[in-house]
């Protein structure tokens, strides 16, 4: 078999395999009519092969003659989680990416992360393969994908995957996602998928009744914790390890961004991380990969080498970039925010270092948060300004442009897709989508009672949250029209092409300005002039780039004594570009006079280049 476990369609039928340790006998039976015993292996394993079954034939496994369970493995379930799983045949899917060798630059990505079931009206991968044009266009390399796990209910965020090898059917049938990545594959453009591999959902998770051995007793925020080191575990570990490479192999997924990395537990070694990761490079093959971890407590070890103890993954996502910007752009800093000032500081800090909390104390949670990565290589971390928890977190799902000042969101826009860091933009980011994104999750009533009662008491640590007044404008996350409501206006794009085409100028800038595209080899440097007033200076064989960046009001640089203000020899600074152009929503900029003491416009950046002076000036 391709998979140690699972329905595998064979020549003459298909080959079933599962891990039911507590059984003494396990059988298939095939579209409710005929049954098959399944021969017991020494280890817990049930296996055999049944001859004659078609694809698209459905099946359950029944456990002592009693329970008729859907497969752990199910490639499919049409029917939901409750269900038969059902016969899927990867092999006849006609793949033409065979020359599709992955993302031609790690450290040149621009990701864009996205919801299936909201992405477009439909909410499906046929929808979503239309839209491909428009990523695009943009100047995304990278697109990332959230969970899309089989999950009970008809709306989901796909962080409640209960079947972890079968692709919800709500967005359509594999093989419809299998053309969604071919059709990506080849317009140039990498598809990575987020996966949840440290908690179950709460609903339609049928592995305890083949084997109580999955869980333990440890509990993460979302219930019990998968059982990666105690007894019985190598099975368990199996099953996580073979799925991370079965999206790779049988989806040509480009990698995976593994969600939540602080909620898995393992204390053996090889970590389960790192054998993840060597699972996905094995079946990547000739395709270059992307492994990617959110971890909040900042454990840069997740993209060290095998040999320094790492788990050599290949960038970990950098709340506090997010953090300092946030409290920058809206005057908030509650709750997790509250150890953030969003003063200049933060993002000289940021873009020269990385973590902002690299070892210090933490007041928030009362303890000391991060680790060194004074020295990491800047593309292995990853900035954002949106992402679907954060946008979610204010409680109300407004965007960020919807909460702050327009032209100092542009400014922060300009630094956050400039920075040296990987950028991640959200759906609907790039032309100020209006539609809010909310948490949500389609759960029977008693569970979804619980779920928001869950969901108010994570509120609650912001102290704005605790009116009741407000509490009403927060949406129940189990109501439909919470998940409608989520769904992008794609009209928008029309309405905001001012928006969209600053994303889409500055990317490309990125992407094709000889110096903003060789930021792997740039050595960036940044001066601290106010709280509101900083400047990042790029220095490149290619050339030197500085950005002047002014989140306050008109600022008079008189003297300009800061020596990263001072150009190269022989040279001279030419403005080249603002956030304040006119096409951009903005009201202009103000020309550097060459006496040098210049005043810059209030919240705007302004990107300057380094020029060769023309004999008569240099004279």
């Amino acid at each position: 078999m391709k998979i140690p476990i699972g329905a595998e369609k064979m020549n003459d039928g298909v080959h079933f395999r599962v891990w039911a340790p507590h059984c003494k006998k396990v059988e298939v039976i095939i579209d409710s009519k005929k049954t098959y015993p399944l021969q017991a292996e020494a280890n817990g394993y049930f296996s055999g092969s049944v001859k004659n079954v078609e694809e698209g034939s459905l099946y359950q496994y029944i456990l002592d003659g009693k329970d008729h369970l859907p497969d752990p493995a199910s490639r499919f379930q049409p029917k939901g989680p409750h269900k038969e799983s059902q016969i899927i045949d990867f092999k006849t899917f006609q793949w033409t990416d065979t020359d599709w060798k992955g993302i031609e630059s790690i450290s040149k990505a621009v990701i864009y992360e996205l919801h299936i079931g909201t992405f477009t009206h439909e909410g499906t991968w046929a929808a979503a393969q239309e839209k491909l044009e428009h990523l695009l266009d943009l100047g995304i390399t990278m697109i990332e994908i959230m969970p899309i796990h089989e999950f009970s209910g008809t709306y989901n965020w796909g962080y409640d995957g209960v079947c972890l090898y079968a692709p919800t059917h709500h967005y359509g049938h594999p093989d419809e996602l299998r053309a969604f990545i071919n059709e990506a594959h080849r317009l140039g453009l990498a598809v990575i998928l987020d996966v949840v591999y440290n908690h179950f959902g709460p609903e339609g998770n049928y592995l305890p009744r083949f084997s109580s051995f999955y869980l333990k007793q440890s509990k993460t925020e979302w219930g019990d914790a998968v059982n990666f080191d105690e007894e019985h575990s190598l099975p368990v570990r199996e099953f996580f390890i073979e799925n991370a490479g079965y999206w790779i192999e049988e989806f040509h997924f480009d990698g995976i961004r593994i969600d939540a990395c602080h909620s898995i537990l393992d204390k053996t070694k090889p970590h389960i991380l790192l054998e993840i990761t060597r699972k996905v490079r094995e079946m990547g093959g000739h395709r270059k990969t992307y492994v990617t971890a959110e971890n909040e407590k900042q454990q840069v070890r997740f993209v060290f080498p095998e040999n320094e103890d790492g788990f050599a993954m290949d960038a970990i996502w950098n709340e506090d970039f997010h953090h300092a910007a946030f409290v920058r752009l809206t005057g908030h800093k509650e709750a997790y925010f509250s150890d953030y000032s969003g003063h200049a500081r933060e993002f000289v800090s940021s873009l020269k270092y990385n973590f902002l909390y690299q070892g210090q104390w933490y007041e928030w949670q009362k303890k000391h948060r991060g680790t060194p990565s004074l020295n990491v290589a800047k593309h292995h971390f990853i900035h954002f300004l949106e992402n679907h928890d954060q946008i979610a977190n204010t409680g109300c799902g407004k965007r960020l442009h919807q909460l702050s000042h327009h032209s100092t969101y542009r400014a922060m826009t300009t630094l956050f897709l400039l920075s040296p860091q990987i950028p991640l933009i959200f759906q609907g980011q790039e032309f100020a989508s209006s539609s809010p994104f909310y948490y949500f999750c389609d759960h029977p009533e008693e569970l979804a009672a619980k779920i928001v009662k869950g969901r108010l008491e994570f509120m609650f640590q912001f102290d704005s949250m605790n009116d009741e007044k407000i509490q009403k404008y927060i949406p129940l996350p189990h109501k439909k029209t919470t998940f409608e409501k989520s769904k992008l206006q794609w009209e928008n794009k029309i309405g905001n092409q001012a928006h969209f085409q600053l994303h889409k100028d500055l990317i490309a800038m990125r992407k094709n300005d000889p110096v903003f595209s060789h930021l792997s080899e740039t050595h960036i440097d940044g001066s601290v002039l106010t709280d509101d007033f900083f400047i990042i200076r790029y220095f490149s064989k290619y050339g030197e780039r500085l950005l002047i960046i002014n989140l306050g009001v008109d600022f008079f640089i008189n003297p300009p004594s800061d020596p990263l203000l001072a150009p190269p020899e022989n040279s001279e600074w030419k403005l080249k570009w603002t956030s304040e152009k006119p096409q951009y929503g903005g009201f202009g900029d103000r020309k550097i006079p060459e006496n040098g003491n210049w005043t810059i416009t209030g919240h705007s950046t302004s990107i300057l280049f380094a020029e060769k002076k023309t004999h008569e000036n240099s004279l």
